[in-house]
């Protein structure tokens, strides 16, 4: 899911009705036994909100263009990481992707079925810092519903799934052994929550990133073994029926020492009801 620093528009969020649609609580749990490094294949039915984010025109050849994940949050509303839509990832004018899509309830990217939606607009979390990869979140607006059953609520803060040891499950199409080979087909791994003075230990230095508990969480295994890799930035990391991350960063891929970085999304879950919350601007007057 994620390279040496990041797992591979922007206008102040304005989302009051768009976080009224928005979830907290509820929803079944994952369910997958049998991605993503050290992982299994899966089902999409067994986590419906993984979702691709696409562009054949960029990123196109023999995966359907799926470059990063996201999870649905709300039938017209994904999340994904910032870096996967940023200038710098998508380009910018004239030369800006046009055909950027979600791809949803497809296991296998080059089958038929699901359902494929355009991005109406994009909205990259405005105190994203690139450098640190603090805040590393964009909210999607789909032009098109997906179904009620394709979306996972978020863990607001003091949920359990943020607790030291609880498993999660982390889905998406990206690098499946650390040797830049990408499956078509979706795969998961499970992983623990990790202490956060394991992770802030593990990148001191900030050599591939800054790790700060406001914004991230760490997950994986201390002495390696699965985890999120390239081409799964932007999915989600599900723990007891919630989501509570974000494929954000790392180093490596599954190594030893150097866990996987989650944006936390309980910090988006406050950001987006700062956002809902703030007084809107009266229109002025010709």
């Amino acid at each position: 899911m994620r390279p040496s620093v990041v797992r591979v528009l922007i206008r102040p969020l304005s989302l009051a009705a768009t976080l009224t649609a928005i979830p907290l609580i509820g929803a079944a749990p994952a369910v997958a036994d049998s991605v993503v490094v050290g992982g299994f294949p899966i089902d999409v039915s067994q986590a419906p909100w993984t979702v691709a984010l696409s562009s054949r025109d960029r990123f196109g050849g023999s995966r359907a263009g799926q470059f990063c994940g996201g999870v649905a949050i709300a039938p017209t509303t994904v999340l994904t990481a910032a870096h996967c839509v940023s200038d710098d990832a998508l380009g910018t004018p004239p030369d800006r992707v046009r055909d950027l899509k979600v791809i949803a309830g497809r296991t296998d990217l080059l089958a038929a079925g699901g359902q494929e939606t355009a991005v109406r607009d994009t909205k990259i979390n405005p105190e994203y810092d690139p450098l640190t990869n603090a805040g590393d979140y964009a909210v999607l607006t789909l032009a098109e519903p997906l179904p009620p059953s394709a979306v996972v609520p978020m863990a607001a803060a003091g949920d359990p799934g943020y607790a030291p040891g609880a498993e999660a499950l982390v889905s998406g199409w990206g690098d499946a052994d650390g040797d830049g080979a990408y499956p078509t087909r979706l795969r998961a791994a499970r992983v623990h929550v990790l202490a956060d003075d394991l992770c802030a230990h593990a990148y001191a230095g900030g050599r591939n990133g800054t790790y700060g508990a406001a914004s991230m969480l760490c997950a994986g295994e201390a002495a390696g073994g699965p985890d999120a890799c390239q081409g799964d930035s932007g999915g989600p990391l599900v723990a007891g029926g919630r989501l509570i991350g974000l494929v954000s960063w790392g180093s490596g891929c599954g190594q030893a020492g150097n866990p996987g970085v989650y944006t936390r999304v309980s910090e988006v879950v406050r950001t987006l009801e700062q956002a809902a919350e703030a007084p809107q601007e009266a229109p002025r007057r010709p």
